[in-house]
């Protein structure tokens, strides 16, 4: 039996790669049901100021035909804490890169309170949306 029922994570998934997939499936390992919402565009072009290569209708697709995810749903903002009681998950998937600061240290304490965990995944090592970025930019310059 997995250690818990009902999982969410969060990312904006631009340029699906094997760092994706991994998360995705230490996940679902963990939990029975695993939901993942997918940046919206216009929230990532607020947090980032830049717009995913890939719009949100197709990465939601992308994701959701991955199999260890159960359901996808849109993040529309940052309130994090608003989708763990929308959706009543007793535990949060984040990157490791999350872990000890103050924003996460706050959600652990927020989230304890409604009975929800928070899980550090560690991050795949080599790969990020960010680097594939970069490759095809030096890519265009050949």
């Amino acid at each position: 039996m997995k250690k818990y029922k009902l999982g969410y994570t969060t990312g904006v998934f631009d340029m699906f790669h094997i760092g994706h997939l991994n998360i995705l499936q230490r996940a679902k390992e963990q939990c029975e049901t695993l939901v993942v919402g997918v940046t919206t565009d216009e929230l990532c072009q607020k947090r980032k100021s830049k717009l995913p290569i890939i719009n949100e209708r197709d990465r939601a697709a992308i994701v959701g035909a991955i199999c260890y995810v159960d359901k996808v749903v849109y993040q529309t903002d940052m309130d994090k804490l608003k989708m763990v009681k929308e959706l009543g998950v007793d535990v949060v998937f984040v990157g490791s890169d999350w872990k000890g600061t103050s924003s996460w240290d706050e959600y652990e304490k927020d989230f304890a309170k409604l009975g929800c965990s928070v899980v550090y995944l560690d991050h795949t090592d080599g790969i990020s949306s960010t680097i594939l970025r970069n490759r095809i930019h030096d890519f265009s310059y050949l």
